[in-house]
């Protein structure tokens, strides 16, 4: 479970440094507003990789690597609500999936 705890908290240091580099205000609308464009994002380059919507030139490998990019963003964005709300996750993982993270 400290697993989880642990990269909630690097997601969280990296948010702060990058809202602070850029003059962001992470309130609390920010955090679920910021998770829904990252999903949203994550839908349009499945689109793409699925010859449903504008490739603009590039490769199923590049796709590949942009849908890894905004899967990246959408858990980390996924883990800064759990930790704005201060809601621990792995009982919820426990509860909802029937396995511990981390074990």
């Amino acid at each position: 479970m400290q697993h989880l705890v642990r990269l909630a908290g690097q997601f969280e240091e990296a948010s702060q440094r990058y809202a602070a580099a850029n003059g962001i205000t992470r309130n609390d609308d920010w955090f679920i507003l910021k998770l829904q464009e990252e999903l949203g994002e994550l839908t349009q380059v499945w689109m793409k990789l699925t010859d449903r919507g504008r490739k603009r030139g590039l490769s199923e490998t590049e796709l590949r690597e942009e849908l890894a990019n905004e899967m990246a963003d959408v858990l980390g964005h996924i883990l800064l609500f759990a930790v704005k709300n201060n809601i621990d996750l792995a009982p919820a993982i426990t509860r909802k999936w029937r396995f511990e993270p981390g074990v």
